[in-house]
């Protein structure tokens, strides 16, 4: 069994962490009713024998103890962080795991890039590898962070460096969330483009996240219940909120967005956790998905959604919950596949769901469809028989397709409004070691990635050429 490190970064990174570390704690109880410390928990959880002195005596087997995350929680400001050492959570995180400051980046990716980078590059480095010492077998670090502001996208991507330098063998999986429109951050078009550029060189697969889009899930669900369409009885059980606060009215529900992408990694890493007839590890997300490196921008859409809102319905049927991973209104990211062109896609599905059942939903699914020509049979699938708390099954889909490029054009138009006017240039070019190039240089590797996508589109609709094949004699 292999395990993995979550890194934490900024305040929107460290709060869509602690709630993956509240569900990933209620999974496994739900399963581990013994109380056993097994593989499935040693992948994101340590088991320490807190009455040894010192560091506290790891436990390979046997009941556990007392559970530490495989986990480092990097904020430049202490609020968050402070947070959740008083929360329900503290016993799970100590101080050997945390990096803080009380200035913060003032959402200025320069001043988490390359101030708060070089101060902490020693820091952040022992930090990781007295984690990597502590598995027996690390697979990959999970980074999680946001692109608007100055700590998630600075230090955040200073970090994939660090690792692509120290841990080469080591996957790099980061799920980065980015700014919508109506972004109150001035400065969020810099900070993206500027963190997409290291995004590009240093990470294995990004699973970008819209505000947008989990903003209008939660708000659809809201509608629903207060419909009364579906019912008002909140599961008690049910894994996917973390309490019945997210069936309150926010103006804006972070708690239940937060939820929907700690979700999002349950799922992606349920096959690397528990038994299932088709396991899909991590390294094979990566070797399957990306063909072409810097093109590893995965959509992602989560089914059933109705179970956000822990709402009593009657369970959708399975072969509707594949056409639901294919709606837009399932996906974590403004995007339209459907309509665009698919380099490869992964179905990771739990519970208890047939092998005949994938194949037949594929086969369904395929012409409504459109692969490139030379990978027609695009598709990877995992079954995890362990389904999330409270449901039957579940399902997520990864698409590598050219549907993100929309959202890349987007990004590159909000930055060049701000720059051919040089605004907020000085707050950035006035830290040391930052210079105007690393704006044109940002843009164009942006530009690059998008003419990337350009190339493939121009594809599309071309005929699948029937290869000749070598005759074997018999």
């Amino acid at each position: 069994m292999t395990q993995s490190v979550v890194i934490q970064v900024g305040q929107c990174g460290n709060q869509i962490g602690c709630c993956f570390w509240d569900l990933a704690l209620r999974e496994h109880a739900a399963v581990n009713k013994k109380g056993i410390y097994d593989e499935a928990i040693s992948s994101f959880f340590r088991n320490v024998d807190t009455r040894v002195v010192g560091d506290g005596g790891s436990i390979s087997k046997g009941k556990i103890c007392s559970l530490k995350a495989r986990a480092v929680l990097i904020d430049m400001e202490e609020g968050v962080v402070n947070e959740i050492l008083q929360g329900p959570l503290r016993e799970v995180f100590d101080s050997k795991q945390l990096i803080t400051d009380i200035s913060g980046s003032g959402n200025n990716w320069a001043v988490g890039h390359k101030v708060f980078g070089s101060l902490y590059q020693e820091q952040i480095l022992e930090k990781l590898r007295k984690a990597a010492e502590q598995c027996d077998c690390l697979q990959c670090f999970f980074i999680i962070h946001s692109m608007g502001g100055g700590t998630g996208s600075g230090l955040g991507t200073f970090l994939l460096k660090m690792l692509e330098d120290e841990f080469p063998e080591v996957y790099r999986f980061v799920t980065s969330v980015c700014p919508s429109g109506e972004d109150d951050v001035i400065t969020s078009p810099y900070n993206t483009i500027l963190a997409v550029k290291e995004l590009n060189e240093h990470a294995d697969c990004v699973l970008p996240i819209d505000n947008q889009s989990l903003f209008d899930i939660i708000s659809k669900i809201d509608i629903m219940v207060n419909s009364g369409k579906l019912g008002k009885t909140v599961k008690p059980r049910s894994l996917v909120t973390s309490s019945a606060r997210a069936l309150k009215k926010h103006q804006k529900p972070f708690d239940a967005m937060n939820n929907i992408v700690a979700n999002l990694l349950l799922n992606l890493t349920s096959s690397a956790r528990f038994e299932g007839s088709l396991n899909m590890d991590l390294n094979e997300i990566s070797m399957n998905l990306v063909p072409f490196p810097q093109l590893h921008y995965l959509v992602s859409s989560l089914t059933p959604l109705y179970t956000l809102a822990d709402v009593n319905i009657p369970p959708r049927r399975l072969d509707q919950m594949f056409t639901d991973a294919f709606s837009k209104d399932h996906q974590l990211i403004q995007a339209d596949p459907k309509h665009n062109l698919y380099l490869a896609c992964a179905l990771m599905v739990r519970g208890n769901v047939q092998v005949s059942d994938l194949r037949r939903n594929i086969e369904r699914l395929k012409p409504s469809l459109q692969f490139v020509s030379w990978n027609q049979e695009g598709w990877k699938t995992s079954l995890c028989s362990v389904p999330p708390v409270g449901h039957s099954h579940s399902l997520l889909a990864l698409a590598n397709n050219t549907c993100v490029k929309p959202t890349f054009m987007e990004l590159r138009e909000r930055f060049m409004r701000l720059y051919k006017k040089k605004a907020h240039l000085h707050h950035y070019l006035q830290v040391e070691g930052m210079e105007e190039n690393c704006f044109t240089e940002a843009v164009s590797s942006l530009s690059a990635l998008i003419q990337e996508y350009n190339q493939l589109d121009v594809t599309k609709g071309m005929p699948v050429q029937d290869l000749p094949r070598l005759s074997i004699a018999m």
